[in-house]
């Protein structure tokens, strides 16, 4: 299918062309409720959160889509890490999506990244109204948000976004295709 100069990224026309086969090995690694909502149809959910190279064929090529890539981005490390060779492809569910390619549809959920930030916003705003009415320590609340809002945008990885993918609203609909 792939050489062994595997590439880092493929794009998703490059995708569909492989598709077209049999042989492709598509990791969705978004959670079961966003995996639900849409996914490319030769896709396989496994999420990021429950990623476990041992539990997969390390003589297979694994191409890993997520939202919009970043996730894909750090699964495709963890595989490498382990001696895989995995392409992730480049925008996600939602640069197929906008191609026009076959997609299958489940019940809408809302998005991780979304959820990330209607709970920063409202700590951050809990924590603002304790500090200005309760006692001024609460101001910690919304400067550890802050802080943790920095760690993402700078290392690309979000602790607050990997919990809420292990909530239980994200692992209804659990579906491997």
């Amino acid at each position: 299918m792939i050489a062994t100069d595997t590439p880092l990224t493929i794009s998703v026309a490059e995708l569909a062309k492989l598709c077209e086969s049999d042989s492709v090995h598509l990791l969705d690694v978004r959670t079961p409720a966003e995996f639900q909502e849409v996914h490319v149809p030769q896709a396989r959910n496994l999420p990021l959160s429950k990623l476990d190279p041992k539990s997969l064929d390390q003589t297979q090529h694994y191409l890993v889509i997520c939202r919009s890539g970043n996730r894909g981005q750090q699964a495709c490390d963890k595989l490498r890490a382990a001696g895989f060779t995995a392409t992730n492809v480049d925008g996600g569910t939602l640069a197929w999506e906008r191609a026009n390619y076959p997609v299958t549809r489940g019940r809408k959920v809302m998005s991780l990244e979304r959820q990330v930030r209607i709970v920063a916003g409202g700590l951050a705003c809990i924590g603002a109204v304790l500090a200005l009415t309760v006692d001024v320590w609460f101001a910690g609340i919304p400067a550890f948000i802050g802080a943790g809002l920095v760690f993402a945008g700078v290392s690309d990885t979000c602790g607050m976004g990997m919990v809420l993918a292990r909530m239980p609203w994200n692992q209804r609909g659990a579906c491997c295709s």
